[in-house]
């Protein structure tokens, strides 16, 4: 009864240590899953940031000049142009909680996304 009762607290042991190895290991591979998502998801916003940047430069100097045109006066033109980016950024500014909620929205959701192998636990 000894024997058998080591035994089984023997291989008890051993199935649970490997049970945990199988779950850290789990948990590794989905948080490495998330985390890549996540970064992809960076890297394509970071790129359509740098080519919108882009566009709105030239698009800022044609307006500039646009204006210029209308005014008659190269600073009145690039003025209002200045105008209407200072009443963007104060709307910007106005409304900076409403996007943090939103880019946080985002985070979490993909963090905390169900994937196939959450619905195998359920």
């Amino acid at each position: 009864m000894d024997e058998s009762g080591d035994n089984f607290f023997t291989t008890s042991r051993k199935e649970l240590e490997q049970y945990v190895r199988d779950r850290i290991w789990l948990l590794k591979l989905q948080g490495g899953e998330k985390t890549a998502r996540l970064v992809a998801l960076l890297m394509v916003l970071l790129l359509i940031g740098v080519l919108t940047g882009f566009i709105l430069l030239f698009l800022s100097v044609m307006a500039g000049y646009y204006f210029a045109g209308v005014t008659g006066s190269i600073y009145a033109g690039f003025g209002i142009l200045a105008g209407v980016y200072l009443a963007l950024l104060i709307l910007l500014l106005l409304s900076r909680k409403w996007l943090g909620k939103q880019v946080m929205n985002i985070v979490i959701r993909i963090l905390f996304a169900k994937n196939d192998l959450d619905d195998e636990e359920d």
